[in-house]
């Protein structure tokens, strides 16, 4: 017997022509390799409607109006922190129309409406946006060279222990508390470090460690000093520096030497790291490498050593990247008139 497999369009035409051109039903079956009664019914519906193609079929009718689906989409481009359910109450109220919340993320799903969770950025406030905005203007003609003489610079800190709220992981029913599918967690991290760096589109500097808390006269002195100004001195005299509004970093005592050293700095607004590419990029992919390159570090130290180790293996080339995406970013700053980019 043969095999029974769905009939193409293509199959069907080459079936009937070869009925047409007086093979036989079964022989037409045996070629295709589906059942005699197949051909059988083929060859019915040709005679009836003089086609291969299948007629279109009744759609079970939508439970809501094209009016209902304007409302709850207009409803969730309003609120766009409101749930499917709000919306659901919200359409009975109004048009007396009970349907379901799986319903309403359908109507919602086929406009390109999806729940996300929100991007978390700092406040910004009027004040802020003005200034980042008046920052892109200032820098919206920077070319590419200008900035690849720009050292940009940031401290982060790493926690030992990682949580990830992003992970997953496959179980069925009942098993969410079984052994290797809960996620521990330790208090605070486990501990964790604040690490200094910098980099620009062709030089690095190293990965300082800052233990305990950093003030203005030890940003001077064991960074600015040692690790800023030579930085500085190898990219030359169009050199420009970077960093953050931070309150040691813009403390009297470090404006003071760098005005001596003549080092040009850069007038950073406030509350715009998606305009640092350090902060956007290189301490993720840091984060990243780590996790991935290392087994679990056991303690602070070995941390430290997997993050400078891995600082050092950053490509130069990922650097550069981020360094050419600065023209970009102050046009979508201008673009957002201040507002949060992408970045």
């Amino acid at each position: 017997m043969p095999t029974r497999r769905k009939v193409t369009t293509f199959n069907k035409a080459r079936a009937i022509a070869w009925l047409q051109d007086g093979v036989s039903k079964r022989e037409v079956g045996r070629r295709l390799g589906v059942s005699h009664s197949v051909v059988v019914r083929l060859h019915q519906k040709f005679q009836a409607t003089n086609s291969v193609l299948e007629r279109p079929r009744s759609e079970r009718p939508k439970k809501t109006t094209q009016r209902e689906d304007r409302f709850i989409r207009r409803q969730a481009l309003q609120q766009r922190g409101t749930t499917a359910n709000i919306i659901r109450g919200q359409l009975r109220v109004a048009t007396n129309t009970n349907v379901s919340t799986k319903t309403l993320r359908k109507r919602q799903h086929e406009v390109g409406l999806r729940s996300r969770r929100p991007a978390v950025w700092p406040r910004l406030t009027a004040a802020h946006r003005q200034a980042r905005l008046a920052f892109c203007h200032n820098h919206a003609r920077w070319t590419r060279q200008q900035w690849a003489d720009v050292l940009f610079s940031d401290e982060s800190r790493f926690n030992l222990h990682h949580h990830d709220g992003r992970a997953r992981v496959w179980r069925r029913q009942g098993e969410r508390y079984n052994n290797g599918l809960v996620q521990e967690r330790v208090a605070f991290g486990g501990g964790s470090i604040m690490v200094w760096g910098a980099f620009s589109f062709r030089h690095r500097t190293p990965l300082y460690h800052i233990v305990g808390n950093l003030t203005g006269q030890r940003y001077r002195d064991e960074i600015v000093a040692p690790l800023v100004l030579p930085a500085l001195h190898q990219i030359g005299v169009q050199a420009v520096f970077q960093d953050d509004n931070a309150t040691p970093h813009r403390a009297r005592l470090v404006n003071n030497f760098i005005q001596q050293a003549g080092v040009t700095r850069m007038n950073w607004p406030a509350c715009s790291p998606d305009f640092n590419p350090i902060e956007h990029l290189p301490w993720n992919e840091l984060d990243r490498r780590v996790r991935n390159n290392h087994p679990p570090p056991r303690n602070l130290q070995q941390l430290l050593q997997f993050l400078q180790i891995e600082w050092q293996a950053i490509p130069q080339a990922f650097s550069r990247k981020l360094v050419n995406s600065m023209r970009n970013r102050t046009a979508e700053g201008i673009a957002k008139r201040g507002g949060h980019t992408h970045y």
